[in-house]
């Protein structure tokens, strides 16, 4: 992934999801890889994949602690160690947003200690990219359900907030994304200037 060698990095991943399945941050950088190959509906398998085995270990927890403890911790490992690797040998803007999302995805299981009460929620910047790879495939609905439920699971999420304004304003609910832009904008996501210029241009146009 460092190196920008998608089609190589598809296949390690792949290799590491099929000798262990609930390996979440694997499937969730297959799903990367296959983004950045403009293999969209590859991208949207390997995330659903993601958030499946993310289900696969809450279900864990509930009937054997220790082992999804141990998996938690594994992967809150894997994560720091991935971060780190990012931060310190990494460049460009592709990779940057990368260590961003996956810091956050790495609050949310440090933050994760469910309880058998707590109902089952997928991790946001698994929602957000898989709304994404949605958005790229032209299946607006099931994007914008799925940057929903990442918003649900993290208000604060704000690219998800930005996407969700950018989809309003291409399917006419100018409220709507204004709303949305506001919403980024008070969770210290930076708006590009030129989505609220398109919307003050559509709405004078209205």
């Amino acid at each position: 992934m460092r190196a920008e060698k998608f089609d190589r990095a598809a296949e390690e991943f792949s290799k590491a999801v099929q000798n262990d399945p609930l390996f979440t941050i694997a499937h969730y950088f297959l799903g990367q890889a296959y983004g950045s190959q403009k293999r969209y509906a590859d991208a949207i398998k390997a995330y659903q994949n993601c958030i499946e085995a993310c289900r696969a270990i809450y279900a864990l927890r509930q009937t054997n602690r220790f082992e999804a403890e141990k998996l938690r911790d594994e992967e809150i490992r894997e994560l720091r160690d991935t971060i780190s690797r990012m931060q310190h040998q990494g460049a460009g803007s592709g990779l940057a947003l990368r260590a961003t999302q996956l810091e956050q995805q790495l609050q949310t299981v440090e933050n994760n200690k469910t309880s058998v009460e707590t109902p089952f929620q997928p991790p946001a910047e698994v929602l957000l990219a898989l709304g994404s790879a949605f958005f790229r495939e032209n299946r607006l609905s099931e994007a914008e359900s799925e940057w929903l439920a990442a918003i649900e699971v993290n208000p604060k999420l704000g690219e998800a907030h930005n996407n969700l304004a950018a989809l309003y304003l291409m399917t006419g609910r100018f409220d709507e994304s204004e709303r949305e832009i506001k919403a980024a904008e008070s969770n210290g996501y930076h708006v590009n200037p030129q989505l609220k210029e398109d919307l003050k241009k559509a709405r004078a146009k209205r």
